[in-house]
């Protein structure tokens, strides 16, 4: 079940970032209001996800995998440019969670 608390976690964070933009400096109403419940949602998660999982690893897989999917958001929906470097240092976000999660400090 922590890991399913992860997984909203992590996307109800990309929503509310991915929204962020959309707000205009909290002057539009209901982006703003998707950005304060999405965030919501994310940290209650995340709060009931280290209960079972270690905070460092609970906290490396959320916000790498937010990374990750907020750029590839940026570039899909608002056409921000990821160059070699940026992609390299996505892969290696990618690469640094999976070690983090795979490492002896982080099973039960």
């Amino acid at each position: 079940m922590s890991y399913l608390y992860l997984a909203v976690a992590i996307l109800a964070e990309v929503a509310a970032t991915s929204a962020l933009n959309a707000t205009e400096g909290f002057t539009r109403l209901l982006p703003s209001l998707l950005v304060v419940l999405g965030y919501g949602v994310a940290f209650y998660c995340l709060a009931m996800t280290v209960k079972d999982i270690p905070v460092g690893i609970s906290y490396a897989i959320w916000s790498g995998a937010g990374i990750v999917l907020v750029a590839g958001f940026g570039w899909i929906y608002y056409g921000q440019a990821l160059d070699r470097p940026a992609l390299i240092g996505l892969g290696l976000i990618i690469a640094g969670v999976v070690v983090v999660n795979l490492s002896k400090s982080g099973a039960h």
